[in-house]
């Protein structure tokens, strides 16, 4: 995270738009645009993947960083950080699924998979207990933060350069994979010292407790909880378009969002609108974006009255898991279908099987790859590797995690392309 250095000229940006813009124009956001988000991607039919719901999550980001700024101007009048927030916040939702591997939501798991019960298992007496739960529980946001801090080989010091309180804001959960539940941790061994510097600097406090562990960045809450309302929300609309939930289900889930007597004009508005609108798609829509616009309002509304306990970094949970009725109640039906109903549909399972089969067969090839580089079918399958995945260490440890980078960093179509080309089932110029 060393500052890059330029020539001085005028500034025509802050530092922290310079971070949006980093962001924007590099190549492992535009990768996104062939990562799986839930849904395959569909030839006739337009749904979400990882750079769209990306780019929803930064304006949703950015409507809650700006809204929170009200509170915080109040309170720290004299602070110059405070008018950035709304980009901070927005560009931090721009790269927070950065370090996700392809084929949507299973690709971590695959990851993981391969080591607890794959071709990997062999290295974990040869890996301290920390370096084996990077890979066991392998982890997106962790890998944001590597993708954006880390100088791979060949590229510039420090990464993207971006600012300290744009990549706090990133990390969901700021402790080691050690503590991690639910498969969720917020830095590598490999990143420890960069997140501890980051943290020094922005005076986060450290949490008590024998592995590395800090409390959360006040910001991180407004990228989570624009996170948490963009993917339950849209995934509906997208469940809705592809056939899997019916119009009326959808719009009974959206509409359990308002309270009958307290919402009873905005009830009214959407009926007369809904009579208006006869595209069903349409209807889906501007009933989505007001579910959106009710769940931002509520969301300020508990980051303002929590403001003191997320600053201090005591506030347990999350904004939107403070929701109270009747958005929670909906929100907990929301989840329940979306489980139940739309990640367990045969489509969405369907890729994930697929994902556990093509990450562990290309890990398997590229670990092996890497560990054993002496062989002469594994300096075959080295020559494939882009320069910056070269390994700059000979620790076991950094080897993998070189695969590891390259397998992640993947789109889904480029995946299954080198996959099949490894397998023998399709070669160039060969009919």
């Amino acid at each position: 995270m060393e500052e890059w250095k330029t020539p001085a000229r005028p500034e025509d940006r802050t530092q922290f738009q310079r971070d949006y813009d980093r962001i924007i124009f590099s190549s492992p956001f535009r990768r996104m645009q062939n990562k799986t988000q839930v849904f395959p991607l569909p030839e006739h039919i337009f749904v979400h993947n990882r750079l769209t719901h990306s780019l929803e999550v930064a304006s949703v980001g950015r409507s809650l960083g700006n809204l929170a700024v009200e509170k915080t101007v109040a309170e720290n009048p004299d602070n110059p950080l405070i008018p950035e927030i709304g980009t901070i916040v927005s560009t931090a939702c721009l790269a927070h699924d950065l370090g996700n591997p392809p084929f949507g939501h299973s690709g971590e798991s695959a990851i993981s998979n391969f080591f607890k019960n794959g071709a990997g298992k062999e290295f974990k007496e040869k890996l301290t207990p920390s370096e084996w739960n990077d890979f066991t529980q392998f982890d997106g946001n962790a890998n944001a933060l590597r993708i954006l801090s880390h100088q791979f080989s060949g590229k510039r010091p420090g990464g993207f350069a971006l600012t300290y309180p744009t990549l706090a804001s990133i990390v969901k959960y700021p402790f080691e994979s050690p503590l991690a539940t639910k498969q969720k941790f917020g830095f590598f061994q490999s990143e420890k010292e960069a997140y501890t510097k980051i943290a020094e600097e922005l005076q986060i406090l450290r949490a008590e407790n024998e592995h590395l562990s800090f409390r959360r960045y006040p910001l991180v809450y407004l990228v989570e909880a624009a996170d948490d309302i963009c993917y339950q929300i849209m995934d509906l609309e997208d469940a809705c378009k592809l056939g899997i939930l019916s119009y009326d289900k959808v719009k009974e889930l959206f509409l359990n969002f308002y309270d009958p007597t307290e919402d009873s004009r905005a009830l009214k508005s959407i009926e007369e609108t809904l009579r208006r609108v006869s595209d069903k798609n349409e209807q889906i829509s501007y009933m989505r974006a007001g579910v959106i616009g009710k769940l931002i309002r509520e969301s300020i509304r508990i980051f303002k009255e929590n403001y003191d306990a997320i600053l201090s970094g005591n506030f347990d949970g999350t904004l939107i898991g403070s929701l109270q009725n009747p958005q929670a109640t909906a929100m907990k039906q929301v989840k329940e279908i979306s489980f139940k109903e739309v990640y367990a549909h045969r489509t969405v399972v369907e890729i994930e099987i697929a994902g556990f089969k093509i990450i562990g067969t290309l890990l398997e090839e590229f670990v092996g790859a890497f560990v054993e580089p002496d062989n002469k079918y594994n300096k075959k399958i080295m020559s494939l590797l882009p320069e910056q995945y070269h390994p700059q260490s000979e620790s076991l440890y950094h080897k993998i995690q070189s695969a590891v980078d390259f397998i992640s960093g993947m789109t889904d179509v480029f995946a299954l392309d080198l996959y099949r080309k490894i397998k023998g089932i399709s070669l160039p110029g060969v009919v």
